[in-house]
């Protein structure tokens, strides 16, 4: 029984909380019956989905774009200010291909401090982006970042450093209305 309560919990996030246009109710939801930690002025917009409750932290400042979908399953660390842009793919599990089985396994995402994630990348088990990393649109992230590198392609390769000079103070929280 409670397999099914779980899964319809998990139907109910996914088709219908994600798809209201009110951040209060989507993220009441999110916090109390999905269990996800979501910092102050951090915002999920419509259209994201989850593997499973739990598993998501997200510090203050920071916004999942609409259409997203994050692998719960093996955690996902997000940091303040960070920005996931529009049908970003966060995978926490694969599959052990040197298995007789198949077997699954789990491994965790972060996201430190001030990331940026361009439209369409994907990040797969096992990275972090370091403070201030970007991975560039339709990227396929596969290995962890330096901090302040600019990330491309596939599989992402390393292409530029930004300034870590400079102190990153921007505010990666917005909230659109109906969104």
């Amino acid at each position: 029984m409670a397999r099914y309560l779980s899964e319809f919990r998990l139907y109910v996030c996914n088709q219908w909380i994600s798809r209201i246009p009110s951040h209060r109710i989507r993220l009441w939801y999110y916090r109390r019956v999905m269990k996800f930690t979501i910092g102050p002025k951090s915002y999920i917009l419509m259209g994201c989905s989850f593997d499973c409750a739990g598993g998501l932290s997200m510090g203050r400042g920071s916004v999942i774009n609409p259409n997203c979908r994050i692998d719960t399953r093996g955690s996902v660390t997000i940091g303040n200010n960070v920005s996931i842009s529009n049908e970003v793919i966060i995978l926490t599990a694969d599959h052990d291909m040197n298995s007789p089985t198949m077997a699954g396994r789990e491994k965790a995402v972060t996201l430190e401090d001030y990331v940026w994630i361009g439209t369409r990348a994907m990040i797969l088990p096992g990275v972090t982006l370091r403070e201030a990393a970007v991975a560039a649109a339709g990227s396929v992230v596969t290995k962890s970042t330096a901090p302040y590198s600019v990330v491309a392609g596939i599989p992402a390769q390393e292409i530029k450093k930004r300034s870590s000079e400079q102190a990153y103070t921007y505010d990666a929280s917005y909230k659109r209305l109906f969104q």
